[in-house]
């Protein structure tokens, strides 16, 4: 079906957050996500305060100085989505597009953005495996989640965000910054205010409800969610609260593995006990956030050798942009001795 059928059928949507909470929203997403009908497409806009959101797989410890953000009034916050963690404050404005798997379509959804970024008069265009920048650097990362049978890709829109903040609370390796060609954080990014110095959040997403009606067609019904009454969201709400989903536990380990690739970076961590793997965690910001766990569960309950681990990690299903990891992993391991 070409998207000139799919737009006589579709029914389109923007939905926009009345709240600044990032466990909220989130649980929003998630609800939009379980709720979305079979020919929709909805755009969602939101704002979180002071906030860091790590991926999906990532050591919380390890990525923000949470300590000091609890401590400055700021909340820490983890997505379903992979990939890196990032800084939210009220100059920044969050997208996510919710639909179900057979209308996904990243390069229209990118497209969305682009446009609306390019109607201020900056030329921005997409870079690297999540990435839109413009003069060279980043002033939005993408990530997605790819559920059963609706999906999501969101991300930001840096427009006036305190990147003194962001340097304070984010903790990125120095082999990171190092694969990036950069010598700080702050150096890889930009405000579109810097670009366009009269731009506001209000008239991006102005600019963002425009750009997705004409990209998709017709006329987008525009809803502001009030929540507060909704059992389901405030279930939601809980679990993103939760100190178990935002930390978890972070056992000590018999081994652990660390290395950085093309696609993200990984640390296998493995417990055992009588010759058999008893619980294997991996952190990673690689996008795939199901992958990883997947082959996290799948080492459970084997042998504690190279040749079981990585004769488990071949059995894992992937799909075509996933062999490029499975790959990787199994060559990383083989190298190594237990």
């Amino acid at each position: 079906m070409t998207w000139r059928e799919v737009q006589s059928i579709i029914k389109t949507g923007i939905v926009f957050s009345d709240k600044h909470d990032p466990w909220h929203n989130l649980a929003l997403e998630e609800y939009l996500l379980n709720r979305v009908k079979k020919r929709d497409v909805l755009l969602y806009l939101w704002q979180n305060q002071n906030t860091v959101v790590i991926g999906r797989n990532q050591n919380a410890w390890k990525e923000c100085r949470c300590r000091l953000l609890e401590e400055e009034g700021g909340n820490l916050a983890r997505r379903l989505s992979g990939g890196g963690a990032v800084y939210h404050d009220l100059g920044n404005l969050n997208f996510t597009f919710v639909m179900r798997k057979e209308l996904y379509d990243l390069e229209k959804q990118l497209e969305v953005i682009l446009a609306a970024v390019r109607s201020q008069g900056i030329d921005a265009e997409f870079s690297g495996r999540n990435d839109l920048v413009v003069t060279g650097k980043k002033f939005s990362g993408n990530a997605f989640y790819l559920g059963s049978p609706a999906v999501y890709h969101h991300g930001t829109i840096l427009v006036d965000t305190d990147f003194e903040k962001m340097t304070r609370y984010l903790q990125v390796s120095k082999e990171k910054i190092e694969t990036k060609g950069i010598d700080s954080v702050r150096s890889r990014v930009i405000n579109l205010r810097q670009l366009n110095s009269e731009l506001t959040i209000n008239e991006m997403k102005k600019a963002m409800a425009r750009s997705f009606q004409e990209k998709y067609g017709g006329k987008a019904e525009e809803v502001i969610l009030h929540s507060n009454e909704n059992e389901e969201i405030k279930r939601l709400t809980d679990k993103y609260s939760d100190w178990d989903w935002l930390y978890g536990k972070t056992p000590e380990f018999d081994i652990t593995f660390n290395r950085r690739f093309e696609w993200g970076d990984i640390e296998l961590g493995l417990t055992a006990k009588k010759g058999y793997i008893d619980r294997a965690v991996i952190y990673s910001d690689a996008m795939n956030a199901d992958l990883i766990q997947n082959i996290a569960k799948k080492l459970e309950g084997i042998p504690f050798n190279i040749d079981d681990i990585t004769g488990r990690i071949k059995t894992v299903d992937i799909d075509a942009e996933s062999e490029k990891i499975i790959y990787d992993l199994v060559e990383w391991i083989e190298k190594k001795s237990l």
